[in-house]
């Protein structure tokens, strides 16, 4: 009785004191109590907001956004981003983390031209390696390492995820983690380098199935794959990757002659929430995604971190995390500024604010236990 106390006094917390971001999200996706004059004044006050206007500005004649996707901040001396929020990948994170309506002109005219072959080839032709990237595009989708890896996902985060167009990426991102219960060591799958450079690692070949940061995404934002069997087979999948990966595992994928790091493989233990431990920058993201998939208490890092996420409520309905521990000043979140793909989810616009960076783990803490209880 007391942690629900303690829920609603989080649910009451947000709605007095956080931004129009969060406003949307908890009563659109949480409480469900949104008029639709309700709707349209929050994402009016939205569309205000100073980085959705930024994002605004880097808009091209072809509805594509910035340049690149993941791309070159810099190349050859020419500074090709004036922020992070001019990288393709950026803007489409903040239009998702934003919640920003698939009908909105600004996203479905980026998904688009992400959908037309001849205008992403213009968008991906201003630099030399950005043209081999883009002629090279489907090759390692499945194992980990391609554009068309970002592609697929992002537009599933945009709300495009679920149509005939990539039903094809729903199938590979499956294929990746049941490939996981198939193994009982990552060794089984990999190859041993007899070079000697200084970045050795072990590796997988293109064609091999491997889960990521980007497949997870795209079947988070989904819903076309779902059955009870995938589900659980998913669910399985989670709990065994933190059975047999270890936590110095190194991978590269191969391609052609060449070795490339992974997009965030699935390689090492997925570590649960602790107030007290931030593992890594964007690893409540990872979390979030999980508990997206449906898979409620059945993954036992969901289920450890949503008993430690409630103890991290304080009488006052905050989520509290330890700021002050050494380790922690490293990857704290009052260190993220723009939605990179290195970087967690932020919705309050200025953490100077106060209570602004409160409002954004609260946030996380509600609509991680909704996600797990919903899915219980």
């Amino acid at each position: 009785m007391g942690r629900k106390m303690n829920l609603m006094k989080s649910i009451d917390f947000l709605l007095e004191n956080a931004g129009p971001v969060i406003q949307y999200r908890l009563r659109k996706e949480i409480l469900n109590d949104l008029t639709k004059e309700e709707a349209e004044n929050l994402l009016a006050q939205i569309y205000q907001t100073p980085y959705f206007k930024l994002l605004l500005s880097y808009v091209k004649p072809s509805g594509y956004i910035g340049s690149g996707m993941h791309s070159w901040d810099n190349w050859r001396g020419v500074k090709l981003h004036e922020t992070p929020l001019q990288d393709g990948e950026t803007a489409a994170r903040l239009l998702a983390y934003y919640a920003i309506p698939k009908s909105h002109p600004v996203v479905a005219n980026f998904v688009a031209v992400m959908r037309d072959e001849d205008k992403l080839r213009e968008e991906f032709s201003y630099i030399p390696p950005e043209a081999a990237r883009f002629a090279n595009r489907h090759i390692g989708t499945g194992s980990g390492f391609s554009l068309m890896l970002l592609i697929y996902a992002l537009q599933a985060m945009l709300g495009y995820g679920d149509d005939n167009e990539t039903q094809h990426f729903q199938e590979i991102s499956l294929k990746g983690f049941a490939r996981i219960l198939e193994i009982s060591s990552l060794s089984e799958i990999t190859k041993a380098r007899t070079s000697k450079s200084k970045y050795n690692y072990p590796y997988i070949e293109a064609g091999e199935y491997f889960p990521c940061a980007y497949t997870l995404s795209g079947l988070a934002y989904t819903q076309r794959w779902r059955t009870p069997e995938k589900v659980r087979m998913l669910a399985d999948s989670l709990n065994h990757i933190n059975a047999i990966m270890k936590p110095d595992n190194m991978m590269h994928i191969k391609i052609g002659n060449h070795y490339y790091a992974p997009c965030f493989a699935l390689n090492r233990p997925i570590k649960p929430f602790r107030c007290d431990y931030i593992d890594n920058i964007a690893y409540r993201r990872t979390l979030t995604e999980i508990a997206m998939l449906g898979v409620g208490e059945r993954v036992g890092v969901i289920r450890e971190s949503a008993a430690n996420v409630q103890e991290a409520i304080d009488a006052n309905g905050i989520l509290r995390m330890r700021f002050d521990l050494p380790h922690n000043k490293r990857y704290s979140p009052k260190s993220i500024e723009y939605p990179t793909a290195y970087a967690d989810v932020r919705l309050e616009a200025d953490y100077r604010q106060k209570y602004a960076l409160e409002c954004d783990l609260t946030f996380w803490a509600v609509q991680f236990l909704h996600l797990v209880k919903g899915s219980g």
